[in-house]
């Protein structure tokens, strides 16, 4: 196998697949790898850890074709380590050697023939509007747990709603849901649970006027944009009724602007160490936001805003309600919340299609 293709082009290939590429070695070495097919001038990378899987196709100046497995952190680690311009490689027999201006490199490769054969899913395209998916993801994403001890709570819930499409996702603290109208990707009242993991992956993926199509398979799903292909195991069983977890009326609301109330709790959480949470003090005075540690100080801070309901004081993990708010689309946010214990309700008036549900901590 023989080929030349400029050094960002192929750095930017070999980095996107490589984010498949598991670290934690496990019963198949050979997944610590990168498989590259070349075929005429197409070159076919892939990165994967049977979860998860990566393929970048590319153009480049290819003069024979070959299949060739290297180990994945060392040739991406070489080939951006090199001057820019031209990188040619060659696979010879058990060795790549790699050449850029004066630099030469020689890497074992692993045999191509242990790399496990991964199909694609095969399936009709459902093509989704780019932008507006990677907006509904990174506003559910962050809700997921990373506990792989419960796996189903790991999942964003994909699930076909009257018009559309509904994005979910928990992790027992919190809950965000983000529906697309209009967006009928799934059939009847179709759900599929995806690891949050593989679409933390396809938000990288994403660029300005992308279009994302969705090949779904029985136990696997295929994200392509462009010429990156991911697809992902998903994940097997039931997400909770998480519509039980949502208030049927909250009688106190307060309403703010989002990046006042984003600032503030960046500031007073410096002093909410050790999961301290961030107290709010609600009224008809405004906001007050609190964050004390014993033992190292507490920090106070007045927000402008609007109340309607009982005085009311709140506590929250300082992390939920920053990213909550991070994530909420607009300028100003509405809260509304039933007592101290209850789940609170961070909405935003001029996008109703988003909710972000907060668990409050109980504090003495």
């Amino acid at each position: 196998m023989k080929f030349r293709c400029e050094r960002e082009v192929l750095v930017d290939a070999l980095n996107t697949a490589g984010r498949a590429v598991s670290g934690r070695g496990g019963s198949l070495p050979v997944l610590a790898g990168l498989r590259l097919e070349l075929t005429g001038d197409s070159l076919v990378v892939t990165g994967s850890d049977l979860d998860l899987t990566i393929t970048v196709s590319l153009q480049v100046a290819g003069s024979d074709d070959g299949v060739a497995v290297v180990p994945a952190k060392l040739l991406s680690d070489v080939v951006r380590a090199v001057q820019p311009g031209a990188v040619e490689i060659t696979v010879d027999g058990s060795d790549a050697e790699i050449t850029a201006g004066r630099s030469q490199f020689s890497l074992r490769t692993i045999p191509a023939d242990e790399y496990p054969h991964l199909s694609d899913v095969v399936a009709e395209a459902v093509t989704i509007d780019g932008k507006a998916f990677l907006d509904a993801l990174r506003q559910v994403v962050p809700a997921a747990s990373s506990d792989d001890s419960r796996p189903i709570l790991t999942g964003v819930l994909m699930a076909a709603e009257e018009g559309g499409l509904r994005l979910v996702a928990t992790d027992s603290y919190r809950l965000a849901v983000r529906d697309l109208p209009g967006t009928t990707v799934l059939a009847g009242e179709q759900r599929i649970l995806v690891p949050s993991r593989a679409l933390n992956e396809l938000t990288r993926l994403i660029g300005d006027g992308s279009t994302v199509s969705l090949y779904l398979g029985e136990r696997d799903a295929s994200f392509a944009v462009g010429g990156v292909r991911m697809t992902t195991r998903l994940i097997e069983g039931d997400f909770p009724n998480y519509r039980g977890l949502i208030p049927d009326s909250n009688p106190n609301k307060l309403t703010v602007g989002r990046a006042a109330m984003l600032d503030a709790v960046r500031r007073v959480r410096l002093l909410a160490q050790e999961a301290t949470p961030v107290r709010l003090s609600m009224s008809g005075d405004g906001l007050e936001l609190v964050a004390m540690t014993q033992d190292v100080g507490q920090a106070h801070e007045s927000v402008d805003a609007t109340y309607d309901g009982v005085d009311l004081v709140v506590a929250f993990n300082a992390d939920y309600l920053s990213v909550g708010l991070d994530v909420a689309p607009g300028d100003d946010v509405t809260l509304e919340t039933v007592d101290e214990l209850k789940p609170a309700l961070l909405r935003s008036p001029s996008n109703p299609e988003f909710l972000y549900l907060l668990m409050p901590v109980r504090v003495s």
